[in-house]
């Protein structure tokens, strides 16, 4: 519908949903691909009326905030080890499946990762099975729920009901049964369970957090995988001990951890690794003057720096980059637009340590240059 100055609307496209809830999963898992923006030369740019301009860089801003995520290495070795678990996990109903626990640090886009297994998972089950179970219910292979601060049993059982539509009235046993009906039904064969270091509140003990864990692996007849923050650092896997703290060797028998690294730039692997992740972020921006080398060889010591090597600042960082690119009109990042954008309070604080070892000399994010072969004289 026209507006009265007879301009058709522009809605954009911003895709506003939770995943935690199953219409959202569904939306994240079926949603439509992105499509990168034309790249415009500043003459094309200029030849924009107003209002196109407006639009195109909406469109700009917008995929500019939604880029990855990106297969790195990290990324690969991580859904590798989660397809090993989860795939593996055929036992039959009478049996527990072995969990994962995905336990890294902030800012490394874990909860991203997981998701994007999670989305891939549910793309292969439906392609194999069919988007309906024989006894015609949706098929949902797998869902995804976080947790909130001081999560106990009950909540979580709740956010599981939650997440399938179904009500959230009644004790933790009342919920549990409601979930595992849907869970059946539906032929749910995974649950990912974020910001499990929520559960039961961040003081109580690893013996008691343990418990509850064991409390749903014995309860939902799939497998469960763990995303948190300093999980292990509670002894939660701990194994060897005895009396009250069986529970803590019991689960940890059960679970296997796994972990997203940040980028290391102490060897030339590492810093391979994260010239190959530049190159790759710089081809998806859509600035009118960006460049060969604008990212991995004029920016890659500052970002580093910057960015400490997580993920997840770093895309942060030049996503808001970009946008001050674009409004601005300088259509390119470097390191005097760079400098205007603040970054999480993290990323900061790590910055000056790294940011003087590079000054000095003491570190590099550019690999070692390979020495050159002679040539044979003739």
């Amino acid at each position: 519908m026209s507006t009265e100055a007879g301009i058709e609307p522009f809605e954009g496209d911003d895709r506003q949903y939770t995943p935690t809830r199953l219409a959202g999963w569904l939306q994240e898992v079926n949603g439509p691909d992105r499509i990168q923006p034309e790249q415009l030369t500043r003459a094309q740019l200029a030849d924009l009326s107003p209002r196109e301009l407006l639009v195109h860089n909406d469109g700009r801003e917008v995929w500019h905030a939604n880029i990855g995520p990106i297969e790195t290495p990290q990324l690969l070795s991580l859904h590798d080890g989660l397809a090993e678990i989860v795939e593996s996990n055929r036992q039959d109903g009478d049996k527990t499946k072995p969990a994962a626990l995905v336990d890294a640090y902030p800012g490394l886009g874990k909860s991203t990762a997981v998701r994007a297994y999670g989305r891939a998972l549910f793309r292969k089950q439906v392609a194999l099975r069919g988007e309906t179970t024989p006894s015609g219910h949706r098929r949902v292979p797998i869902i995804y729920i976080a947790l909130s601060g001081n999560t106990r049993i009950r909540g979580l059982n709740a956010a599981i009901c939650r997440f399938y539509g179904l009500p959230v009235t009644g004790d933790a046993d009342t919920l549990a049964e409601r979930a595992v009906d849907a869970v059946l039904s539906m032929r749910t064969s995974a649950i990912v369970i974020d910001d499990i270091h929520f559960l039961a509140g961040v003081n109580s003990n690893s013996v008691r957090m343990a418990n509850q864990l064991k409390y749903l692996a014995n309860v939902f007849p799939v497998t469960l995988i763990y995303v948190g923050v300093g999980v292990q650092h509670r002894g939660v896997l701990r194994e060897g001990f005895s009396g009250q703290q069986t529970e803590l060797a019991q689960f940890g028998r059960r679970t296997t951890p796994l972990t997203l690294a940040p980028f290391q730039i102490e060897h030339d692997q590492g810093r391979t690794e994260w010239q190959t992740l530049l190159k790759t972020i710089e081809q998806k921006l859509v600035l009118t003057d960006k460049y060969p080398g604008m990212l991995a060889r004029d920016l890659s010591d500052y970002l580093y720096a910057r960015s400490t090597g997580h993920f997840a600042s770093l895309m942060a960082l030049i996503n808001r980059g970009c946008l001050r690119a674009i409004r601005s009109g300088r259509e390119r990042l470097d390191i005097d637009l760079m400098n205007q954008v603040k970054n999480d309070a993290a990323a900061e604080e790590a910055r000056k340590e790294l940011q003087a070892a590079i000054e000095a000399g003491l570190l590099t994010t550019h690999p070692a240059p390979k020495p050159q072969r002679r040539r044979k004289s003739a």
